[in-house]
Order: structure tokens, then sequence, then C-alpha cells
């Protein structure tokens, strides 16, 4: 259990390592050395999810899984929704309080909301590696960092969601894990890869890939994957 939630640990350690860093530096970050981190974490990750997609073992169940999943994500406007969400929920908090509220939920929505926690939280879960949400670590400190120095100290609290609702998936993952063959692992790891990919690929902004809508994509392949034994 203590394994299957190192991923998110480590998430909620540099979120609050990065506010702490914030907090101390209050607006003194150069845009250019946050703009370079991403950058390097951004090529990171695009590296995970290439090492992830060669796992298949069969493209073909990526292919199919891929397109009935952007489909059926498309369908459910599942990026739209989410974003409508946040805004939402950011709009009526930040109303109502003051800069506090609006660190906290700004920063739990950054933090929770997104296909890398979903993603990272269910490759923790199912195989132990954690190496999406220590890439998500980097970003999410990051992110902190600028956070903090300009809303305060509400961004230390957004750990708590990012512990419940990432955790909270990781552990049913590792449940689900005992169900499933190496090979559904394997197609469905190849798949969540691809969709890592396209998250490289919009922090790097070299394209705008709804990749929230192309979640359903994982739950395909593992459905076709099992019929295909």
């Amino acid at each position: 259990m203590i394994l299957t939630l190192l991923g998110t640990v480590i998430n909620v350690a540099a979120i609050a390592f990065g506010t702490l860093i914030g907090l101390m530096l209050r607006q003194r970050v150069p845009e250019r050395m946050n703009s370079i981190a991403i950058q390097g974490l951004g090529l990171v990750t695009a590296l995970i999810g290439i090492k992830m997609m060669i796992t298949t073992e069969n493209i073909l169940i990526v292919l199919v899984s891929a397109v009935i999943g952007g489909i059926l994500g498309e369908l459910l406007r599942i990026e739209t929704r989410l974003d409508a969400f946040g805004a939402k929920v950011e709009a009526k908090l930040s109303r109502e309080g003051g800069t506090f509220a609006k660190a906290f939920v700004t920063s739990s929505l950054l933090y929770c909301i997104g296909p890398m926690a979903i993603v990272g939280a269910l490759q923790d879960g199912l195989t132990g590696d954690f190496s999406i949400l220590l890439t998500k670590s980097g970003l999410d400190g990051i992110a902190s960092v600028a956070f903090a120095s300009t809303l305060g100290i509400g961004v230390l609290f957004s750990t708590l969601p990012v512990a419940a609702y990432q955790g909270g998936i990781s552990i049913a993952a590792s449940m689900l894990e005992r169900y499933l063959s190496s090979s559904i692992v394997n197609e469905m790891t190849a798949t969540g890869g691809l969709l890592i990919l396209g998250i490289a690929l919009n922090i790097l902004q070299v394209s705008k890939i709804k990749v929230g809508n192309l979640l359903p994509a994982i739950l395909v392949a593992a459905v076709v994957s099992s019929l295909a034994l």
C-alpha cells in the first residue's frame, strides 16, 4: 500500500516544498526560469510517454482504443466539462473569499483536474511505476512556487485534495490489478503513454490536443485487449 501511494506522496511533498520556496521568494522568480524548467519537464514527459507506448504487444489495440475512446470523450465533452467545472468553482470561491480561497481553489484544480493526475495515479497503482507522477511533481512544484509567491499560503492546503484524489485512484487501481493479465496492463500502459505524449506536446506548446477527451481510451484498451485474448 505504501509503494502504491509513493508517487502521490512525492507529489504532495513537491507542492509543499514549492509553496515554501514561493512564500520566501514572494514574486522574485523570473518568468524565464519557470519557462525553461517547464520546457525541460515537457521533454521528460515526452520521453516517459514514448517509453510507455513501446510496451504494447499489439499496436492495433492502441489505435482502436484511441479512436473509440476519443469519440466517446468528445461525445461526453469530458475536457469541456472539466474546464467548465474548474472555472465555475474558482469563480464562486474567489468571489466569496480573499486570496486564501483563490490560492487553494486555483492550485487544487490545476493539480487534480488533468489527464496526467489520472493516468499517473493509474500507472502507479497498476504497475508501481510512479515516473509520471514524478514528472508531474516537478511541474506542480514549479507551479506552486509561482502561485505561493503571488497568492500566499492557501496553495499549501491544496495538498489535501491531491492526496485524496490521486491516492484514491492508485489504491483502486492496485485492487483491480490482480484481475488484469499482464497483456491487458501492457495495452493500458501503452495507451496511457500515448496520452502522456499528447500532454508533453501541450506542455511544449507544439499543439493543443484535447487529452481529457482521450481518457476513455485507457478503459477501452482494457476491454479490447481482454476480447483479443
